[in-house]
């Protein structure tokens, strides 16, 4: 785990967007969005560096994208 600022400030937003999946699948009842909320929360804290920390939330970001478009 690093301490640079731009991780740090990477995995609040991160974090933060997680949060606010996780919230709305939880109260919607909308499997996606709550396991996308989950894992957006989780996966910072097993990635070290900034750009691993942008370039897997734009992946999961995609994926979510792509299965709300697919109809889940």
């Amino acid at each position: 785990m690093s301490l640079d600022a731009g991780w740090i400030m990477w995995e609040l937003v991160l974090g933060g967007i997680g949060f606010v999946l996780f919230t709305y699948g939880r109260r919607q009842q909308r499997a996606p969005q709550l396991v996308a909320g989950v894992v957006f929360m989780v996966y910072p804290m097993f990635v070290s560096s900034s750009t691993g920390l942008v370039a897997i939330g734009c992946l999961l970001g995609a994926g979510l994208w792509a299965a709300l478009r697919l109809g889940w």
